[in-house]
């Protein structure tokens, strides 16, 4: 027996202690915290002990979960538990609850107490053995997405089986989404519920999934949401699916790209991104929700949005109003080559990507969302993978089915393998123990899915919550797209939000934030008020020469008068200064000529912070103005976003130093590479380069150590001032410390501040 409060706990099952104050999941037994059943149960209601039934429904944002005594319609509790999750993806679990009396409960005080209770319990398995994708990872739920195309197949059993057992074997499995229509193809009932039997008699967690594509081959050729036999269908198919799910998730295709003459009408004077953005905002409710919800009051509508956040009104995707619509939504994390795909995005997208949706819907993001498409070598598919769990993700979805037990494709090791990198290709193509004490070879893309898991998964539990840098994105607005995250591959953490963060002491702003009418009084609400703000070049160009506003008052001129146009400087020299005169100033060339846009200012009414040098002549990479308790900062940003990249380490630093000044640690160092904090004292620096670097962290002060969390490994810093030494004064006492790294190819390090 054990003894939590004045509450006696034994588990009857395993016939072992329950340690005090435990809660959690067991193989075998579930603990609950003792706050979270209710101790107003009277006792002259219930015996002593009974025996209840206790069932679960898992969505992305909790378990909702019910206690009820077996054979009874009474319910003892009903209650959303959101940090409780529950791992071994079971969808009921059967349970002794045992109720005893609380020391001091007495009939006379009116109310009579029983206790909080608890539940104990054993995993009832519809398999004969446990298989290894049962016991699931520590940190995070990991799915499988299966295609209608594919869930058409298994209702043979042979073929299922032995596909699934290929798969589970060498990545561990806690749900599948079973999906019922993509591409007009429509799986039967029978079908469907054959593969939810076998899933389920697993211990695997099903839901399903509707993908709503006529043809995707087509250009993604989606319904047309103005057709009433289209609307027709599309309500059919979300009531098909709501009766044999209780769960449903939406592929990345609930968009509309028709220009049908139906459409072209139905548009009239609107542009297309306004059209679509209301069009879909009422297929949202009247033809999925709301039909999904008449049919089964029960099911959880969730959306996936994919990966190209910065257009999605033009095809309808309504981030303001969608996410309240839904029960929760979903994030395409996959990212593919950053080059040698049409989309080009870049690494730090998988991380970014969730965070930003994260703000959207707080605690309703279910997960991230992955697949093998697009990789020149295996590390990028694993860089994706931890990424999105590096963002905190709860769940990770596999896309899909047919690629994890498709064959490890030749040609995808890089160059850099053999010299013990983050993702050991050497290491991943080692037979796999099971938990039965059998081996078997890695065969299938599930192998390198399952081994990057398995790396992450032993300190992604010792980090916090991530912070960085915060950078708002207005609704349904666009403007040097993607900025965020080329800032993110050069060394600045990001946070992305769809809401001003007054909040913040240093805000990052790109053209985007022009879509705020009144954005330029929020700029100088902040700087009033001590704040720091950084814009960039194509945001001041097009906030300027705006006539007088009865909201904001002036333009952006009346913080700092600038003149951007579109004259350009190529250059590669880059002039960091250090005091009024230049002293201490160096200059640093780049890897190649970058084009900027040419900053023209007033002289001694702001200053250059950073300068670059075209045949004799100087313009400003970053500039700054002061302004009421503040200073606000331009950054210029070059044609190719991807030329920040060849910025000069030491140029990059600088920017760092003003945009993450506020971090407890910054980045020394070239740029792709990126830095991961959270807040409690743990950060992730991770190199996307193709070779090994050398780099700095410098944190503040207070920090005397680092601590490698995988390796055990300790380093010392060194103190130092980061201000500059003036003529006839003493140097400045330290106010940061050094510590100097190396970085491997395509690798992390994972660190603790002592």
């Amino acid at each position: 027996m054990a003894l939590v409060g004045d509450v006696e706990i034994k588990d009857v099952f395993r016939g072992g202690v329950i340690p005090d104050g435990f809660y959690g999941v067991g193989y075998g037994f579930v603990v609950f915290k003792r706050d979270e059943i209710s101790p107003h149960i009277g006792e002259d209601r219930f015996p002593q002990i009974m025996v209840a039934q206790f069932s679960r429904h898992y969505t992305p944002f909790g378990c909702d979960y019910t206690i009820q005594m077996r054979g009874s319609s009474t319910v003892l509790r009903r209650f959303l538990c959101a940090d409780l999750l529950l791992t071994a993806g079971l969808n009921t679990i059967r349970f002794t609850v045992l109720y005893t009396k609380l020391a001091g409960s007495n009939g006379d005080n009116g109310m009579r107490k029983a206790i909080a209770g608890l539940a104990m319990g054993v995993l009832i398995l519809m398999c004969s053995t446990f298989s290894s994708s049962a016991k699931g990872y520590q940190n995070f739920r990991v799915a499988v997405y299966c295609r209608a195309q594919e869930v058409n197949q298994m209702g043979d059993a042979n073929w299922l089986a032995t596909r699934w057992d290929e798969v589970s074997r060498q990545v561990k499995v806690d749900k599948v989404y079973l999906e019922t229509h993509r591409d007009v193809v429509l799986v039967d009932e029978k079908t469907i519920a054959a593969a939810k039997k076998f899933f389920e008699d697993k211990g695997i967690e099903v839901a399903g999934g509707i993908t709503y594509t006529v043809m995707e081959s087509n250009r993604f050729q989606t319904f047309c949401y103005t057709k009433p036999e289209s609307r027709k269908r599309v309500r059919e198919i979300a009531e098909y699916t709501a009766k044999l799910f209780n769960e449903v998730i939406l592929d990345d295709f609930f968009f509309t790209n028709c220009k049908c003459e139906a459409c072209i009408k139905a548009k009239g004077s609107q542009s297309w991104s306004e059209f679509r953005i209301d069009l879909m905002k009422g297929a949202a409710r009247n033809l999925v929700v709301g039909p999904a919800k008449a049919v089964n009051p029960k099911v959880k509508m969730v959306i996936k949005y994919p990966n190209w956040y910065e257009h999605f009104q033009g095809c309808g995707f309504n981030l303001e109003t969608q996410p309240k619509i839904f029960d929760g939504i979903y994030t395409g994390t996959e990212t593919r080559d950053p080059v040698y795909t049409d989309q080009h995005l870049q690494q730090y997208e998988s991380y970014l990507i969730y965070r930003y949706f994260e703000n959207i819907k707080p605690g309703g993001n279910g997960g991230g969302w992955v697949d093998t498409g697009a990789m020149r070598y295996m590390d990028r598919y694993a860089e994706q993978l931890w990424l999105t769990l590096f963002a905190k993700a709860p769940e990770i979805t596999l896309f899909d089915f047919r690629r994890a037990f498709g064959p490890i494709p030749d040609g995808l090791r890089g160059d850099w393998q053999g010299g013990q990198t983050s993702f050991d290709y050497n290491e991943m193509m080692q037979p796999i123990k099971l938990a039965d004490g059998t081996t078997v070879m890695p065969s299938t893309m599930a192998r390198p899915a399952g081994y990057s898991f398995e790396l992450v998964d032993k300190f992604l539990g010792k980090l916090g919550n991530p912070v960085g840098v915060k950078s708002y994105k207005p609704y349904h607005s666009t403007g040097e797209d993607f900025l965020q995250n080329y800032i993110g591959m050069c060394g600045i953490p990001m946070d992305l939000l769809p809401e001003f963060p007054a909040e913040a002491n240093v805000i990052f702003l790109t053209e985007s934030a022009k879509f705020d009418k009144e954005i330029v009084a929020k700029i100088k609400k902040q700087l009033v008020d001590g704040k720091t703000v950084v814009i960039t070049s194509g945001l001041y160009k097009a906030l300027q020469g705006k006539p007088f506003d009865k909201n904001q008052g002036g333009g952006i001129e009346d913080i700092v008068e600038l003149r951007i146009g579109d004259e350009k400087a190529v250059t590669k020299q880059f002039w960091r200064r250090r005091d009024f005169w230049g002293r201490s100033g160096k200059v640093y060339e780049s890897k190649s000529p970058i084009v900027i846009p040419e900053i023209k200012y007033l002289t001694n009414d702001s200053w250059e912070e950073i300068s670059c040098l075209a045949s004799g002549i100087g313009y400003p990479i970053l500039h700054s103005a002061d302004y009421a308790n503040s200073r606000l900062y331009v950054l210029a940003i070059p044609d190719n976003y991807g030329d920040l990249y060849n910025l000069p380490a030491e140029i990059l630093t600088q920017i760092r130093d003003v945009l993450a000044k506020e971090m407890y640690v910054r980045l020394d160092g070239p740029s792709q590479v990126a830095m991961f904090v959270y807040d409690n004292d743990t950060f992730i620096v991770e190199s996307f380069l193709p070779e090994g670097v050398d780099v700095k962290i410098v944190a503040d002060k207070r920090i005397s150590k680092l601590s490698d969390i995988l390796t055990g490994e300790e380093l010392t810093g060194e103190a130092v001032s980061t201000q500059p030494r003036r003529l006839g004064q003493a140097a400045p006492a330290p106010d940061k410390t050094v510590f100097k790294m190396t970085i491997k190819p395509h690798s992390y390090r994972v660190f603790k501040c002592e």
